[in-house]
């Protein structure tokens, strides 16, 4: 059974978990950028259609969507050193945040493959003939004219990624990470004060959570300007003098006028 319940010690849990939000950060933004890298690598092989590298990413992808985070935790960590031990690695040495981050970077790196896939597809084909075209390598069209779009069409999905590590984070104790989950348990387990110690871990997730989803939605407007702009400019106000006009046309017709 826990201590009695004392709201002082939300305030002082939360001050205490304040030091432990680095680690936690440190994780989601290293593994966020494995992710991106694996991600790419991954759907390049589908946007492509390479026979063989096709089903390994599909395989990839499959396995670590499918499969919970904290079973790949253990797997990595307990199987990996031993598999290389077969090649004579030795990486049991390995500071246990290098094995947390490769495998958030490469759950990451699964759903990162799935987002560009469907973006790069939602890019008019258009413009990548238009880059043909004017002499553009396949390279060069897809660095410049598919991938800065596809990014911004799936920051959204990005956002939601990336807020979500943050909250698998909390596994990271398991394996002896003393990230804020890792913290807390700590303290709930030192004092007894367990309700208080998860409402201050819960707040301290929340704040970040929503700090980090205004500011992907301020990128996701900046990125996306120019299509608001676009739909803002002229073609509405042309469009709604096109009706009028047609709506005089009609009403001049229906008196027995005649078209010029």
């Amino acid at each position: 059974m826990g201590a009695q319940f004392d709201i002082q010690y939300v305030l002082e849990y939360f001050v205490k978990l304040l030091p432990y939000i680095h680690i936690s950060l440190l994780i989601v933004a290293a593994s966020i950028v494995l992710g991106l890298v694996f991600g790419l690598l991954a759907a390049l092989p589908r946007l492509y259609r390479v026979p063989v590298l096709q089903r390994l990413s599909q395989l990839y992808a499959s396995f670590f969507r499918g499969t919970p985070i904290l079973i790949q935790l253990f797997l990595l960590y307990y199987g990996l050193p031993e598999i290389l031990k077969l090649a004579n690695i030795d990486i049991t040495r390995l500071p246990v945040l290098v094995f947390v981050i490769l495998v958030y970077g490469l759950h990451s790196g699964a759903y990162v493959s799935e987002a560009i896939r469907a973006a790069v597809s939602a890019v008019d084909r258009g413009q990548v003939e238009a880059a043909y075209a004017v002499g553009m390598t396949g390279f060069k069209a897809f660095t410049r004219i598919v991938l800065p779009q596809a990014f911004a069409i799936s920051v959204p999905v990005l956002a939601n990624l990336v807020i979500a590590t943050l909250k698998d984070t909390s596994l990271a104790f398991t394996l002896g990470v003393m990230e804020l989950t890792g913290k807390s348990q700590t303290l709930a387990t030192m004092s007894r004060h367990f309700i208080e110690t998860y409402i201050a871990l819960a707040a301290v997730y929340f704040i970040l959570s929503f700090a980090l989803e205004k500011l992907f939605l301020l990128a996701e407007r900046r990125l996306l300007k120019h299509e608001t702009a676009a739909s803002d400019a002229k073609p509405v106000s042309l469009g709604k003098k096109w009706l009028k006009r047609q709506a005089k046309m009609e009403i001049t017709l229906g008196k027995g006028g005649t078209r010029a």
